[in-house]
C-alpha cells in the first residue's frame, strides 16, 4: 500500500531536517513544496507531500511516521 504524509514546519533548519530524515527513512518526495506565509505567527510556512510503500493494512490508527 503506497502512504502519504504532508510535513510541514515554520521555513527554518528544522523543516529541511524534517524532510531529509524522511527521505533516510526510505519516503520520496511527492509532488512540489509550498510555501506560505502565516499571517496569525507572522512567519514562513513550508510544507511537503512524501510517499512510501508499505507492506500494512491501512488503519486510521497508523503511525505514518513510524512506518
Amino acid at each position: 500500500m503506497k502512504i502519504y504524509r504532508f510535513l510541514t514546519g515554520d521555513d527554518t533548519s528544522a523543516f529541511c531536517h524534517k524532510v531529509t530524515e524522511a527521505l533516510s527513512k526510505g519516503w520520496e518526495l511527492y509532488g512540489e513544496p509550498s510555501y506560505a506565509y502565516d499571517a496569525a505567527n507572522g512567519v514562513m510556512r513550508c510544507g511537503q507531500a512524501v510517499t512510501k510503500e508499505a507492506d500494512v493494512d491501512y488503519s486510521a490508527d497508523l503511525k505514518l511516521g513510524q512506518l
